[in-house]
């Protein structure tokens, strides 16, 4: 059940919603528009007046709603008129009207418009013009003349309508924190639908927004990737000249007066202000130049492999700040990825949106690494090559987020793990797509039967808890060319599948095979060690080979951390 509360003013305000109310809807969604309760039980109702012209009862009703804030004259309010819509979730049963009435007083009580049993208190109505929802409509002056003790009345209408959930029956929703960015409005969605789109204006200038400043290292940069991707911006500058803010509006989406629609970056979403954007770009500061650069998308997957160990053994400021950069990875992978798979990751991208804010202070610098190199992926459109860096990063990214689940919970955000549930859901579905025509093609190169005999051979000594599955594994063949690519470019691959059982235990691995392809493929692609480099690490995998990585979440981790399913890796 969501409530919602929207505040108005202005002299015909409460005359407006009324009319709303009691219209045909902005799409004839109304139907049957009919008072449920009132603050007096017998307020005037314009939808059960059949003998009487309906505005006359609309204009009695206002007046009726209008008369405590008429006696104060100058002394009103500015803001006088309070609106919540209250709406269930479509698998929920059709409440009747009377269930409807009492959920109205309920909410009304909760807010401190009407305290129960408060005779004195605000006026206000309830009117239902359609199976699922109702809105609540009332002036914000007492009876009494006094103003409404409302402090947080948006917390506690929330409070209350999970409790109402629990007493009903009613889908449960999770609790928020506040941090939620703002939900398009039903005017939005009408407008969407009838425009033919999907997804209204607010979300797709979100999506392009939050792309924006992933991919920006300066403010500058930050605006021209938005002019860039057709979004109209408006600079809000101080006296100074200083830019103080900005706005967004996408091409064609006008108002009724065929003005532009235009969206502050803060009604998107609290993290995309512009001072927020600034302490983004700020904070997270570039990289140190190297003599030679690395694959982007082999420093994109070392650092997202390394979000699960700060999920589980950093501070919380710096966790939050990995989560912030997985979510800002997130949404640009779309953008590297083909077409087949493109639809999945931003479904995913948009529901991990929700679980990279908390009230918990991101360390943003600690996360840098991943920020810079995804930048640098998507800047360099080559380095996507054969989709083998992409399926790398998604394998990593999979067991992040299934972490970043697990967070959340014990952290108690419920909306966030709920988010991460989700879109987890999407990406395991992305990386199939994109991991499974890479794997085939491995597969068909695997090399001859006597070289994957000695690769078995090894695999059996090393990881005897896991060779059989590997063996008998349909990605056998991927992991046996990829060991037999490195052979050729001069690694030794017994030290190499050495390295790569000792990176991450198996244990947590729902498909082993496909997780050492990956860590073999990465492997494989560094500079080939000389001959003193390979004699030594051999004489070390001789004396002892570790059979995981004790500084691994997976492995240092309490058994909650290691063993859920939906930790399981593909």
């Amino acid at each position: 059940m969501i409530p919602k509360i929207i505040l108005g003013k202005g002299a015909r305000a409460t005359r407006r919603l009324i009319g709303y109310l009691y219209g045909p809807g902005t799409a004839n969604e109304h139907t049957d528009p009919h008072l449920v309760a009132s603050w007096n039980g017998f307020a005037p109702d314009p939808g059960r007046s059949p003998h009487r012209n309906s505005r006359d009862v609309e204009d009695q009703l206002t007046a009726q709603l209008d008369q405590p804030v008429k006696m104060l004259g100058d002394k009103a309010p500015t803001t006088t008129v309070w609106h919540c819509p209250v709406r269930a979730a479509p698998e929920d049963p059709i409440l009747t009207d009377a269930q409807w009435a009492d959920i109205a007083r309920r909410i009304v009580a909760a807010a401190g418009i009407a305290p129960e049993g408060d005779e004195e208190a605000c006026r206000w109505v309830a009117v239902r013009h359609a199976d699922d929802h109702i809105h609540i409509a009332a002036t914000l002056v007492r009876q009494d003349g006094r103003r409404p003790r409302r402090d947080h009345d948006i917390r506690a209408v929330q409070r209350e309508a999970r409790k109402i959930e629990a007493d009903l029956g009613l889908r449960r929703l999770n609790p928020g924190d506040g941090t939620a960015a703002k939900r398009p409005t039903s005017k939005e969605h009408f407008k969407a639908k009838r425009q033919g789109q999907d997804t209204t204006t607010r979300e797709i200038l979100r999506t392009r927004v939050r792309r924006a400043v992933a991919a920006a290292s300066t403010e500058t940069e930050f605006f021209a990737l938005l002019d860039a991707t057709g979004v109209n911006v408006r600079p809000k500058t101080g006296p100074s000249g200083d830019v103080l803010g900005y706005s967004v509006a996408l091409p064609g989406d006008l108002n009724k007066n065929g003005e532009p629609v235009w969206f502050s970056g803060s009604t998107l979403a609290g993290d995309l202000s512009l001072p927020k954007i600034r302490h983004h770009l700020t904070n997270t500061t570039p990289e140190p130049a190297t003599a030679r650069p690395a694959d982007p998308w082999h420093q994109a997957t070392a650092a997202t492999e390394r979000i699960p160990h700060h999920l589980t053994h950093s501070s919380d400021h710096i966790a939050q700040g990995q989560l912030v950069a997985l979510g800002a990875a997130l949404d640009l992978l779309p953008l590297t990825a083909p077409a087949a798979a493109r639809t999945e990751l931003e479904r995913a991208a948009a529901l991990f949106e929700r679980a990279t804010r908390s009230r918990i202070t991101a360390d943003l610098d600690s996360a840098r690494v991943l920020r810079r190199s995804v930048q640098t992926i998507l800047r360099n459109p080559a380095a996507t090559r054969d989709g083998a860096g992409l399926a790398m990063l998604l394998d990593a990214a999979l067991i992040a987020v299934a972490f970043a689940k697990h967070w959340h919970r014990i952290h108690q955000h419920a909306q966030q793990e709920a988010a991460a549930q989700q879109a987890l859901v999407h990406l395991q579905t992305a990386y199939a797509q994109v991991a499974v025509p890479v794997l085939n093609d491995l597969a068909r190169r695997t090399p001859g039967i006597q070289t994957k005999h000695r690769y078995a051979r090894h695999l059996q000594q090393a990881a005897p808890d896991h060779a059989d599955r590997i063996l008998q594994d349909p990605a056998w063949d991927a992991l046996a060319t990829v060991l037999a690519d490195a052979e050729a470019a001069g690694h030794n691959p017994t030290n190499l599948l050495d390295q790569a059982l000792g990176q991450r235990t198996l244990d947590d691995a729902r498909n082993p095979a496909r997780a050492l392809t990956w860590r073999i493929h990465r492997l494989g692609q560094r500079h080939t060690p000389g001959p003193r480099a390979q004699a030594a690490a051999m004489a070390r995998s001789t004396t002892r080979r570790p059979t995981s990585n004790p500084t691994h979440p997976s492995a240092a981790a309490p058994a909650a951390v290691q063993q859920p399913s939906h930790m399981r890796r593909r």
